[in-house]
């Protein structure tokens, strides 16, 4: 951490961005950039990011089919792999998870449906600046320079008064009438992924030896994000990054990828690959959990990259608390002896690395800094 907080650089070419309203003109259209000899400028990585040779990451496949028939033996063996891999990388995969394979291959085809649209219609699902919902392609409304080849959706998902469908809405009201399938698929999944993060929480909960409901109702009214991303073909993609090296602000990361290998890990020094198992979902510990545990489980830098021969997809669905949820460890042992972060509402983070920081392996302690000087207001609120 930074001993004096008023040094935290809000950095300076975001500011330029924030300010002037975006890159002044790049604007990734994959049916146009796919014609070119070479890829432009702003999607070039410094050498230090590109993608090297690396090894397979050692993610554990936790089948979770013991863990939901409450069976002791099977659940001791999950809990203890779970520990192992958060206190070292926060990845892992579970299988058995009860999610429909027929649900995810409808979200996975309309992901394709949706970006394969014209750019025009695309557009109207626009990302609006400071907001975390809608279409983006590369992030060039926020960057001008290492741009992701990718184009995402996002979208909000929570638990709303009954007969009332956000997603569905969504969709319908964004995008039209045509597009309510679309919605309702997407309904589903998001439903889908709140049941198993809910049973991820009481695992997680089991591990680090907390009250097995703790996590689960700290997370049951919370406002979680959708965000579906699409990679093409990149003609040079040594030089290129579909996500850039983060961090997940978010508490955690529920991925479905597709059969195409992308993401991968910054672990022991070293790039390495989580590969796709088929009906698998890969699991990562993000900054916020990362507090709620006071350091204990860790929230690991990774990356996607891209490929010449074929398009990749994945559906990231990042579970998030209430905004005015206060993070702070539970009771108990998980707290670990002196605490890490000060207390801070989800709000206030998110707004931090909305608006001010471009996430990164520092973002907590620079979160930290930045919550604790004098200088900047704090917020309750999005």
């Amino acid at each position: 951490m930074d001993s004096n907080p008023t040094s935290i650089l809000l950095r300076p070419q975001f500011e330029r961005d924030i300010a002037g309203g975006g890159n002044g003109g790049v604007v990734f259209n994959p049916s146009v950039l796919r014609s070119q000899a070479s890829i432009p400028k702003a999607f070039v990585w410094p050498r230090c990011h590109r993608p090297s040779a690396i090894d397979d990451l050692d993610v554990p496949v936790i089948d979770l089919a013991g863990f939901l028939r409450d069976d002791a033996a099977s659940t001791a063996r999950a809990a203890e792999l779970v520990r192992a891999a958060c206190s070292s990388h926060g990845f892992f995969q579970v299988t058995n998870h009860g999610v429909d394979a027929a649900l995810a291959r409808d979200a996975l085809d309309c992901t394709d449906a949706f970006f394969e649209l014209p750019l025009r219609h695309k557009i109207r699902a626009r990302r609006t600046p400071g907001s975390v919902c809608g279409f983006s392609g590369a992030h060039a409304d926020r960057f001008s320079s290492e741009l992701p080849w990718k184009e995402t959706l996002s979208f909000s998902y929570y638990e709303a008064a009954a007969g009332e469908r956000v997603v569905l809405d969504y969709f319908s009201s964004t995008l039209g009438s045509e597009f309510e399938r679309m919605g309702l698929v997407f309904q589903s999944y998001c439903e889908a992924m709140k049941k198993l993060s809910q049973v991820i929480m009481e695992l997680l909960a089991i591990s680090l030896g907390v009250e097995r409901s703790y996590y689960r109702e700290f997370f049951a009214d919370g406002k979680s994000i959708m965000r579906c991303n699409y990679y093409p073909p990149c003609q040079e993609p040594e030089l290129a990054l579909g996500t850039g090296p983060h961090c997940d602000p978010t508490s955690l990361t529920i991925l479905q990828q597709d059969h195409v290998e992308g993401l991968e890990v910054f672990s022991n020094n070293q790039w390495r690959s989580v590969r796709p198992i088929r009906d698998a979902l890969v699991i990562n510990i993000g900054d916020t959990f990362m507090a709620l545990s006071n350091g204990r489980y860790k929230s690991c830098l990774h990356r996607a990259v891209v490929n010449s021969r074929c398009q990749r997809r994945s559906l990231a669905f990042f579970v998030c608390p209430r905004e005015d949820r206060i993070i702070r460890p539970p009771p108990g042992d998980v707290s670990g002896g002196t605490r890490l972060y000060p207390d801070f509402t989800w709000a206030e983070f998110m707004h931090f690395t909305q608006r001010h920081y471009r996430a990164d392996t520092r973002t907590l302690h620079s979160f930290t800094a930045w919550l604790l000087s004098s200088s900047p207001p704090r917020y309750s609120s999005l």
